[in-house]
């Protein structure tokens, strides 16, 4: 995964959407078959976290600096 810092906040947001749409197809795509490999679903929603995380916290700096 790209460096989420680097980028700017619409990049990050399309990251966002991107990975909940794999987590989406991930979650249904392997419903009436076995999956192989298991720990996807765990990394999309780490990688997820780790996005959304970024955002909040650049919106905490953003009030601090208006402060």
């Amino acid at each position: 995964m790209a460096d989420i810092t680097k980028q700017d906040v619409a990049e990050v947001q399309k990251l966002i959407a991107d990975k909940r749409e794999a987590l989406r197809v991930f979650r249904f795509g392997g419903a009436g078959s076995r999956t192989r490999d298991v720990r996807a679903g765990r990394t999309l929603r780490r990688e997820i976290a780790q996005a959304l995380t970024e955002l909040r916290a650049r919106q905490i700096a953003a009030k601090a600096k208006k402060a």
